[in-house]
């Protein structure tokens, strides 16, 4: 899933107002100051905060899903 260059240029993270870039898979924008990964569906960020995941828990869940 690509997302628009342009349209990354300009999204924020809507907690810290800080800067995001797209993870290795392309699935998810992710801050480093607030240490969330917000997800995209169907090419669409999901900007919310309560919809955001704590990236330890991500990647508790990758290292779960090797193993498993």
């Amino acid at each position: 899933m690509a997302i628009d260059k342009e349209l990354l240029d300009i999204l924020a993270c809507p907690k810290c107002k800080g800067d995001i870039y797209i993870n290795k898979k392309e699935d998810g924008l992710i801050c480093d100051a607030c240490q969330l990964l917000y997800e995209i569906k169907d090419e669409i960020p999901i900007m919310l905060i309560d919809e955001a995941l704590p990236l330890d828990k991500v990647e508790e869940e990758r290292k779960s899903r090797k193993e498993g």
